[in-house]
Formats: structure tokens, C-alpha cells, sequence
């Protein structure tokens, strides 16, 4: 059995989906390949990026360091044991063409490979407890981002997960973006907004600025940050007024004043203030933006949404580093038509949007002259050219 998960591109939408806000998403044509064969007991992960191989057992630790690829498989190995009981042995051979560490979600990639494999390798989905909370490819999303953040999902109970306190963005344009085309999603609860074509001529750079976005670490706190102080701005405005909106985007929805109310809970906390502005301006000004101006074929108007996301993920949210800062400005000084940097930030990737004539030429020049700026990242920077692709899929 095998399966392909693509990589995702976060065109926009900077930490907004644990908030409940909005995210301009496209799968990528690039991913993780996983072959699934029998085995006599346990389960067992290789790699062809590293030799050796994990004999993991469902339920028991690893004892892997943090930061090991194999945390991501013994997690979802862990959930799906204690959602579905026991697993049939196996053994899971995985393959990337895609970036670590890049922003590009090579992370989330592999839980979601390992589990549609183990899924289907156990019949999964003729569980009854399957069917009374997936009913489809939505809610499956949201299932599999909970075996990283940990949370319980319906009736399916949560257990540790990888230890960030991320979303579900990444899983939703894996399982439920379309090919050519970019899609807007809203989250808590995930809903499919509207979907524009990217016509053939234009195609996306990606270039990875050799800063790894490691979840570990001072990185690891900074992701969470964000996730908590979101939350914070929630459970305030609860206190203040009585209701119980889950996240920051029902409270904004809540009232025509709530915004301002929210400004005025956050006043005395800067940080509070920056979180509220970086995601109100995010989701509700720089996406709409963006998807009015692709709707109109207005690719300038796109493109300043793009620039106002970044100087917001820099100034507001605080994520952005000086190489990715410098990447997306780069990238515009060369004639890029948008272009931004995504994912969880504190390093990465930054994309591009150019002529698909001009993108291995574009490619070329914009590595030369980031790289002639940072030459400590000389031996770890790249670039990739690619396309909004099609969602995971069974081979």
C-alpha cells in the first residue's frame, strides 16, 4: 500500500487557523511518498533520508530526543491505539522531496502519511467510532491535526501530541486543497470558502532560507506564544462580558463593537495588542484582499496583500527573522509580482509568484543574491519551483 500527502503552501494566513480565522492555502507537487508493508509484530519506520530503522510500540515512549522525525510517527501510532485499539503490525518506509524544516510542513505531512496508511491498513474507517466523527474529508483534517496538538476530537479522546499548540491549516490544504487552483479556508470549525484558479503562466518560487523552523527549543516557545496569548485574548473577553466564544474569531464576530472592545481589554498588555492587530489584519484585511484581487485577475492588488502580510508578521506578530524579512523584499526588488514568507515562522521559507517562463531563471538569480548576503547559509539555502497541486491521495 502507498500513499502520497503533498507539502502545503501558505500563501496567506499567519497564525489565524487556532484563532478561528481565515487562510488562503494551496497543496504543493511535492511531498512524502509512504510504502506500507506486513509485518511480524510491532511497527517499524525507516527513511531514505537517514539509514537505520524505529521499532516503535503503540502506547509505550519512544525514547527518541526531541526533534526526532520519529516522534511524529510514535504520536500518531499512539492516538490511533488509544482511538481504535490495537494495530496490525506493519512496517512504514518513508521518501521527501520535500524541505525540512522549511515551512513547507514536512512535519504534519508525515503524521497525516502515516495515518491514512495505518488507517487503511486496520480498517479503520469501518469502525463505528470512526463514523459517528468523520464523515468526511473535513472533519479528517481536523482529526489529524489533533494528533499533533493533542486535543480530543468528538468522542475521540486526545492524548499528548507533539507538544505544539498549532491548528489545523496544514492538514486541511493537504486533504482538501485542489489542483491549480488556491483555496480559502476559515477554522473552529474548518469550512471550505471560495477556491481561484492560478492560471498555467504564473507559478510560485519557494525559497528556503537555511534558517531551520524547528518546533523545538526557544522556536518551540515562540510557535506557542502566539497560540497562547490568542488564547488569552479570548478567555479575557469571556471574563469581561459573560460569553464563552471558543476563539478570538467568534469574539470578533460576536458584536459590531467587538473589536473595539477587544482593543480595549488588550490595552495595557503590548503584547496582547500586537497578537489582536496581527490577527484582525491578517485574516480580515490582507486575505480578502488578496483573494478580491485573484478573482479579478488584479495581480498588484494581490500582491500589496502579500506585502502587507508581511510587514504585519514582522512588526505585529513577530515571527519573521532577518533572512526571511530580507528573502520576500528580494524577492520583490526582482520583479517578483507577490510575494511573502509562511508557516510557523522564527526561519523558514519565503514564496514568490512569477512568470512560470521566468521561474528557473528568477530562481536562480534570487538564491544568488540572498545567499551573497547571508553566506552562512550558503550550504543549507535553496529554492523549488511549484504549483498548487492535488490533495493526499492512495496510489
Amino acid at each position: 500500500m502507498r500513499w502520497f500527502v503533498p507539502g502545503r503552501l501558505e500563501v496567506l494566513g499567519k497564525h489565524t487557523d487556532y484563532a478561528g480565522g481565515r487562510s488562503l492555502l494551496a497543496a504543493v507537487d511535492r511531498g512524502i511518498t509512504i510504502t506500507l508493508e506486513d509485518a511480524d509484530e510491532g511497527i517499524y519506520a525507516s527513511t531514505t533520508a537517514v539509514e537505520g530503522e524505529l521499532h516503535l510500540t503503540p502506547g509505550t515512549p519512544s525514547g527518541l530526543p526531541k526533534g526526532h522525525w520519529g516522534n511524529y510517527v510514535q504520536a500518531t501510532i499512539d492516538r490511533l491505539h488509544l482511538n481504535f485499539g490495537e494495530l496490525k503490525p506493519a512496517r512504514l518506509i518513508i521518501d521527501s522531496n520535500l524541505p525540512l524544516a522549511s515551512g513547507m510542513s514536512s512535519s504534519s505531512a508525515l503524521v497525516v502519511a502515516v495515518a491514512l496508511s495505518i488507517i487503511d491498513h486496520n480498517d479503520i474507517r469501518e469502525r463505528e467510532e470512526w463514523k459517528a466523527n468523520v464523515h468526511d474529508d473535513i472533519d479528517l483534517a481536523g482529526y489529524m491535526a489533533t494528533m499533533e496538538n493533542g486535543l480530543t476530537f468528538g468522542t475521540l479522546e486526545g492524548l499528548r501530541g507533539v507538544g505544539t499548540f498549532g491548528g489545523s491549516e496544514d492538514h486541511t490544504a493537504m486533504l482538501c486543497c485542489h489542483e491549480g487552483k488556491l483555496t480559502e479556508f476559515t477554522f473552529c470549525p474548518i469550512e471550505e470558502g471560495e477556491s481561484v484558479d492560478l492560471p498555467a503562466e504564473w507559478s510560485f518560487v519557494v525559497a528556503v532560507s537555511g534558517v531551520l523552523a524547528e518546533k523545538t527549543g526557544a522556536a518551540l516557545e515562540s510557535y506557542n506564544n502566539a497560540s497562547l496569548r490568542a488564547r488569552e485574548l479570548a478567555e479575557r473577553w469571556n471574563d469581561a462580558t459573560g460569553r464563552e466564544d471558543a476563539v478570538l474569531a467568534d469574539a470578533l464576530a460576536s458584536d459590531a463593537d467587538a473589536l473595539e472592545g477587544l482593543r480595549s481589554i488588550a490595552a495595557s498588555d503590548e503584547a496582547l495588542t500586537k497578537r489582536l492587530t496581527a490577527f484582525v489584519t491578517e485574516s480580515e484585511v490582507a486575505i480578502p484582499q488578496a483573494v478580491k484581487g485573484l478573482k479579478a485577475g488584479d495581480f498588484e492588488a494581490f500582491g500589496k496583500a502579500a506585502d502587507l502580510s508581511q510587514r504585519n508578521a514582522d512588526e505585529q506578530l513577530g515571527n519573521q527573522i532577518p533572512e526571511t524579512n530580507r528573502l520576500q523584499a528580494l524577492a520583490r526588488e526582482l520583479g517578483a509580482t507577490a510575494s511573502a514568507g509562511f508557516g510557523a515562522g522564527f526561519g523558514g521559507s519565503v514564496w514568490a509568484l512569477v512568470r512560470t517562463s521566468e521561474a528557473e531563471a528568477f530562481a536562480e538569480k534570487w538564491l544568488s543574491a540572498y545567499v551573497g548576503e547571508f553566506p552562512d547559509v550558503a550550504e543549507t539555502a535553496s529554492t523549488i519551483v511549484t504549483r498548487p497541486g492535488g490533495p493526499a491521495r492512495r496510489l
